[in-house]
C-alpha cells in the first residue's frame, strides 16, 4: 500500500523536504504518492527524484493549480 503525503499548502521547498523524509523511512519497491500545490515543486521534485533514482510511476495535475506525483523508492 502506498504511503500519501498531503503537502497542499506548503510552501516550497517543503513539500520536497518532506518527500525526502518520507523516502527515507520507506523500504525499496515502495509508493509514496504526494499531493502538492507548490508550482516549483512540479520541477524539484521529479529532478529530485531522477537523480536519487526513484521512479516517477504518475504525474498529473489534478486541478488548476494542484498536481500528483507517484514515486516508487529505488535503490
Amino acid at each position: 500500500m502506498a504511503k500519501v503525503l498531503e503537502t497542499n499548502g506548503m510552501v516550497c521547498p517543503f513539500p520536497l523536504e518532506e518527500a525526502k523524509v518520507a523516502m527515507a523511512e520507506m523500504a525499496v519497491g515502495e509508493e509514496l504518492i504526494i499531493n502538492f500545490d507548490c508550482t516549483q515543486g512540479t520541477e524539484s521534485i521529479p529532478r529530485w527524484a531522477a537523480k536519487e533514482g526513484h521512479e516517477i510511476t504518475n504525474f498529473e495535475q489534478t486541478g488548476s493549480a494542484e498536481w500528483q506525483i507517484v514515486l516508487k523508492k529505488g535503490q
